[in-house]
């Protein structure tokens, strides 16, 4: 039986300790000393697990082989990747076992709803984070020289632009104001 750490973090910005922390925790609470550090620093979650150091590791686990990682969500973050992670690793007969919530899944029933529901909530709280940031991108329109308004490149946009800019002027000076049968 070999104990393995598993460490993600999608940004170059985030570090692993606060994880690798946990991770010891709960393999000294079950005394299981972990034998490999397996690290994926800087990669998305989004990223299919062949391209990740955590390919490598599905490849060589076998039975009685136990992964810890601080939650799911570190091991994937789409629904189907996780259930595929865990269906591996249950295949094999190895153990994934989580800090956050203390979880033991293995090829048990509990194992199983638990690892879809899990599943589930990596892959809904992954597209809340990206809904968050492209609204935070798009409520700041010109923080991006890609984002910036394109100048009209034809001579009906041009027109167009001029007319627009013409009624705001007169909008502003109260010229464009609905005729009420006086003449001024």
């Amino acid at each position: 039986m070999t104990v393995y750490g598993y460490l993600r973090v999608s940004t170059d910005k985030q570090d692993c300790d606060n994880q690798k922390i946990g991770v010891e925790a709960l393999a000294e609470k079950h005394g299981l000393p972990i034998e490999s550090w397996i690290i994926d620093d800087g990669v998305s979650g989004t990223k299919e697990p062949e391209k990740r150091q955590l390919g490598k590791l599905l490849k060589k686990i076998k039975l009685g082989d136990v992964i810890i990682c601080s939650e799911l969500s570190r091991l994937g973050r789409k629904l189907f990747m996780v259930i595929s992670i865990l269906e591996h690793c249950m295949k094999v007969g190895a153990k994934v076992l989580t800090v956050k919530d203390g979880y033991e899944l293995g090829d048990n029933m509990q194992g199983k709803i638990l690892a879809f529901a899990f599943g589930l909530v990596a892959e809904l709280e992954r597209d809340m984070i990206s809904k968050r940031t492209k609204a935070c991108k798009i409520s700041r329109p010109f923080s991006r020289p890609s984002q910036r308004q394109k100048e009209p490149k034809t001579r009906l946009e041009r027109q167009g632009k001029e007319n627009q800019e013409i009624v705001k002027t007169r909008d502003r000076k109260g010229e464009n104001r609905p005729n009420d049968g006086n003449k001024r």
